[in-house]
């Protein structure tokens, strides 16, 4: 599904290295973790895939399902498949929430070549997976994110990511600021876009939400780079000992 090989990114504005060498392969249906000091380059990694503007690519290739994903405008990879939900959603104002996502779900079916959804079939759509997430009505037709809690913004994102079925999901930190009913509601609707058609790669610090999304892999990172990979057990270890241990293994 994803591809990584051998990424290296600098910033634009400052000769400053912050990937340096990230491999990593997600197979479909997978979901991958990965955990790390502050500074190692986890949200870096998610704005590269995901195309946003400051990174130099010096190196190293990202594919998904085979295609270059380097290559595409950010509006391509999400047409593509790919999606990222951020540790801070912006808020919109003057957007309502329901035209921000009919126009974003119809906008990706257009680039697919499939027909756009009637105003009635969306209706139907999104009603029905917004009580699936406990999102009030009420929220649906308030403009995007604004005046909304820090639960009900990652809530709302994973609405966004249900709405358009991306085969490649990203979380970034999807747990900050979050207490643990708010936490558990997010992670009960990522479990539930589950699939053998989608993958996730969750980018967090902490052990606590792997204990809803249980992954199939973790990786740790540091300085750039991906210095150990395992199973869940790996997560368990970092929260039981921290980073310390495995800094030293790697010197």
């Amino acid at each position: 599904m994803l591809e990584i090989k051998n990424l290296h990114v600098k910033l634009e504005e400052e000769d400053k290295q912050i990937l340096k060498g990230v491999n990593l392969t997600v197979g479909a249906g997978q979901v991958h973790a990965i955990m790390g000091p502050n500074g190692s380059g986890k949200s870096t990694l998610s704005y590269v895939l995901s195309g946003r503007g400051g990174y130099e690519v010096t190196e190293g290739a990202a594919t998904l399902n085979g295609t270059d994903l380097l290559d595409l405008e950010p509006e391509e990879r999400a047409a593509a498949g790919l999606f990222l939900a951020f540790q801070y959603p912006v808020e919109i104002p003057g957007v309502g929430n329901m035209t921000f996502l009919r126009t974003a779900v119809n906008a990706q079916r257009k680039a697919r070549g499939e027909d756009e959804l009637s105003a009635t079939d969306f209706l139907k759509v999104i009603r029905a997976k917004a009580k699936d997430l406990q999102i009030d009505a009420e929220m649906l037709k308030r403009p995007v994110n604004v005046g909304f809690s820090g639960g009900e913004k990652k809530r709302n994102e994973i609405l966004q990511m249900a709405m358009l079925e991306p085969k490649m999901c990203i979380l970034d930190e999807t747990d900050s600021g979050l207490d643990v009913d708010a936490m558990k509601l997010v992670a009960d609707g990522v479990n539930a876009l589950r699939d053998a058609g989608r993958s996730f790669l969750v980018i967090t610090h902490y052990q606590r939400l792997l204990d809803h999304i249980k992954p199939d892999v973790v990786h740790i990172m540091a300085d750039g780079k991906i210095i150990k990979t395992g199973g869940p057990e790996l997560a368990l270890e970092v929260e039981n000992n921290g980073y310390a241990d495995l800094l030293e293994e790697r010197v």
